[in-house]
């Protein structure tokens, strides 16, 4: 193996876990790295950090195995910071790597140095390494693969001074593989099986790790054998269950006090793939009512030992929800409420009229042919009652509640999914946060659809404002925002709707385009109260 450069045995460790695809936004310290590109690979360029790591985790999250990010030294790691903050929590297997200065130049804290650089990502990655020796790095990466992978997923975080890659090895690391799934404890199972089979209410709610987990079929199978209401966790980053199922009941309140009385009538709660819970605005309450069994099954240790109520078993979301069934079937014991069927959610026809919220949305896409990404926090609600999901990994947002992650993660879906259309709602605020991403879109001719609401306000701190008693709070109104002469600016074709029969005809045109399409269209900025 003498005279097999860092460089090489790197991208051949790149080879073996079939990851072929860098995002990056380049700088001096990682073009060591990047010379003489190799022409296996390609290469996604991002106009900004903060983008290179939403695209690269949106394209894990739609191909299902780690993605590669580079970064440029600690600036560039301070760029990203905010959606490494989001891949973290949801649970994409990232491989951030971050150029150096050369290890001769450390000493001095030399101009873009990075002074600590594996503090830098702390706490919001599995793992942050600088290798000891130049010759170590191959073997780091193998390392972070791994970590990375390994339940919860997440993002790892290398630091590699940039004269490492023309150092020398004598030889390649071993490859190998890792379990991402855990098995649920059996005994603990059956002792689960047993509890819900006593239970004369039970409430089935369900969070991301399911569909992360490909969970749909078996938690439709477990809620159809039990009979109950299926609920959604408060602000979950995926679809978890057919939402046009006539035993869903959509997503629980996102303050204490609401949610705990929402469960008031139950007397056990069975949530599967989630933490316990993910509020947001307080609003006073007990965790759970009185009298409520709660059970938590998560493949999260600090989601399990975080929970302040019930009893925690850590499994992947679909063998639980599999092995339940399994033991449950021919539990004679098992008695629970019906599930209520919801109300038809036919899409209104287009009229001449503004739009009065998202909800004419539907009235432009057959959502069963679309992956949808969103990122506009004040119309979620009316989004997903127009929009139900009803098909497994098509819905993605942030699990953060930080802005700057939903365009650049579109654009990544739309990288790895070019057979299918994605449709990013992204809120007129949202989309400058991370803007230079329809660049990347531009230049790779993706299929990806911009729906832009416009309604020129900061709405979801309006709601605030009206919760919290705030009042005369600055800075809340946004006009002369232009999104879609922003997005021409880039190349991207746009188009003003301003009904939603022009939203139709140009949503039908953005569909036939090859490339990128920006719809802007007015909705009516009157506020709603927050979804607690």
């Amino acid at each position: 193996m003498k005279g097999i450069t860092v460089w090489s045995a790197f991208y051949d460790v790149l080879r073996a876990y079939n990851v072929s695809t860098i995002f990056g936004n380049p700088g001096s310290t990682e073009q060591p790295m990047l010379k003489n590109f190799p022409s296996d690979f390609q290469y996604i360029l991002g106009l900004q950090e903060a983008s290179v790591v939403g695209m690269a985790d949106g394209y894990s999250q739609a191909t299902r195995k780690p993605a590669v990010a580079v970064l440029h030294t600690g600036a560039g790691t301070g760029n990203g910071m905010g959606n490494i903050l989001t891949a973290f929590l949801n649970k994409t297997p990232l491989i951030i790597i971050a150029g150096r200065q050369t290890r001769q130049m450390l000493i001095g804290d030399p101009y873009l140095t990075n002074r600590d650089a594996t503090m830098l990502p702390i706490p919001w990655v599995k793992w942050s390494y600088q290798p000891v020796r130049a010759e170590d790095v191959p073997a780091a990466l193998v390392r972070a693969i791994a970590i990375a992978t390994m339940p919860p997923a997440g993002p790892v975080f290398l630091s590699i001074p940039s004269d490492d890659w023309v150092a020398e090895i004598d030889s390649a690391p071993a490859i190998r593989t890792v379990s991402t799934i855990v098995a649920p404890d059996p005994e603990r199972l059956a002792d689960f099986a047993i509890r819900i089979s006593k239970a004369r209410k039970v409430a089935l709610v369900l969070g991301e790790e399911v569909d992360m987990s490909l969970g749909w079929q078996a938690a439709v199978k477990l809620a159809k054998l039990l009979n109950v209401p299926v609920f959604l966790v408060p602000l979950s980053e995926r679809a978890v269950f057919p939402e046009d199922h006539p035993l869903f009941q959509g997503s629980l309140p996102i303050a204490r006090g609401p949610l705990s009385t929402a469960l008031k009538s139950f007397d056990l709660a069975l949530v599967i793939g989630a933490e316990i819970w993910r509020y947001y605005p307080y609003a006073a309450g007990p965790v759970s009512p009185p009298g409520l069994e709660l059970l938590q099954i998560t493949n999260d240790p600090h989601d399990a030992g975080s929970a302040l109520v019930g009893d925690s078993l850590l499994s992947d979301a679909r063998l639980a929800l599999e092995g339940l069934y399994l033991l449950l079937r021919n539990s004679t014991a098992v008695s629970s409420t019906n599930g209520t069927a919801k109300a038809s959610q036919t899409a209104p026809a287009p009229t001449q009229s503004t739009p009065k919220n998202s909800t004419a949305l539907m009235t432009a896409a057959e959502a069963f042919e679309l992956w949808l990404c969103f990122e506009s926090p004040s119309n979620v609600g009316d989004l997903l009652e127009a929009w139900p999901i009803v098909e497994q990994e098509t819905y993605f947002t942030s699990a953060s509640g930080g802005l700057g992650w939903g365009a650049p993660a579109a654009v990544g879906i739309a990288l790895a999914q070019r057979n299918r259309t994605v449709v990013l709602t992204i809120g007129d605020r949202s989309l400058h946060y991370s803007v230079q991403s329809i660049y990347t879109a531009v230049q790779h001719k993706l299929k990806l659809i911009i729906l832009v609401p416009r309604n020129e306000e900061y709405a979801i701190l309006k709601e605030f404002v009206v919760f919290e008693d705030t009042p005369k709070c600055p800075a809340l109104n946004l006009p002369g925002l232009d999104a879609k002469a922003v997005a021409e600016a880039y190349g991207c074709s746009a188009f003003c709707a301003d009904t939603p029969a022009d939203l139709y005809a140009a949503f039908q045109k953005a569909r036939k385009i090859d490339g990128p399409f920006l719809i802007e269209f007015q909705i009516d900025p009157k506020l709603e109260p927050l979804p607690i």
